[in-house]
This record gives C-alpha cells, structure tokens and sequence, in this order.
C-alpha cells in the first residue's frame, strides 16, 4: 500500500512451508518499498490474526495477504472463504500462492473472490521471479485500500 504518511506495506504471509517463508520474507525485505511481513503456519492462526483474537490482539490489518491453499487444521480454501465472506475482512486483497496447479483450486479460488491465482514453480529461480513480479504489480502498481484498523 502506497501510502502519503509513508506507513509501511503490512503483509500476512500464510504459508506452513519454512523454506517459502524464508525465501519470500527475504524477498520482500530486499523490495524497494517499505514493508512489513508477518507470517502464521496456519488457517487457524490467520484467522485469529485477521479477526486479531489471543495470542494476535495487537495485530495490524494486512494490506495484502499471501496464501497458501495446502494448510494445516483449517485449509486455504476455507481460510480463503472466511476472509471474503467477513464484512470486516473482504477488502484485503488475497493473493493465493501455491503449489496446486489443479483447474478445480483454480476455478473455486476464483469463486470465493481470490484477487488472483499463482502457481508456486519448485524451481528456485522462478520462484523467485514469481515474489518479484507479485512485489512489482501488487506492492508498486496497484492502488490498495486504505487499512481501516
């Protein structure tokens, strides 16, 4: 979120694999934008940190969220479901980022209202080529909502 006060970009990264995390932390941290990454295993943690309930309560509103279908306990697509069927939530922009190429994770990640759909490739290079191109478009082009909390 390009913001005139100059606040940092707040991302929720929700992702269980530490490897990704850490690459993708890395990447970002490097972005020539202010920012924030913030990162919870999974679907059970993200909600809490979305509706900002025990151990999250001073948690900020993500600008963007990056997530991972394939969770444990709660998955992405209930996760994914959650977030855009709360009054409160529905506004953030979700990124879905995960290794299912699967038509049908598509198709439904599209029906529960996911801003958009990558493919993690398991080459590292094109991985991240991927967090870049995600920084270039949703962190320098696009215009996000305002947080309102």
């Amino acid at each position: 979120m390009r913001m005139t006060s100059g606040s940092p970009i707040e991302i929720l990264l929700i992702e269980d694999n530490p490897g990704d995390v850490e690459l993708t932390r890395d990447m970002v941290e490097r972005s020539k934008v202010r920012n924030v990454i913030n990162n919870v295993s999974d679907g059970i943690q993200a909600m809490a940190y979305l509706r900002r309930t025990a151990p999250y309560g001073n948690a900020k509103r993500p600008d963007l969220i990056l997530l991972d279908l394939n969770l444990p306990g709660k998955d992405g697509r209930a996760v994914l479901s959650e977030i855009k069927g709360d009054t409160q939530l529905k506004d953030i922009p979700v990124v879905v980022l995960t290794s299912s190429e699967a038509e049908t994770d598509v198709l439904r990640s599209y029906q529960l209202h996911a801003n958009c759909y990558i493919s993690k490739p398991v080459d590292l290079a094109k991985f991240t080529n991927i967090i870049r191109s995600i920084e270039d478009f949703w962190l320098t082009v696009v215009k996000l909502p305002r947080r309102s909390g």
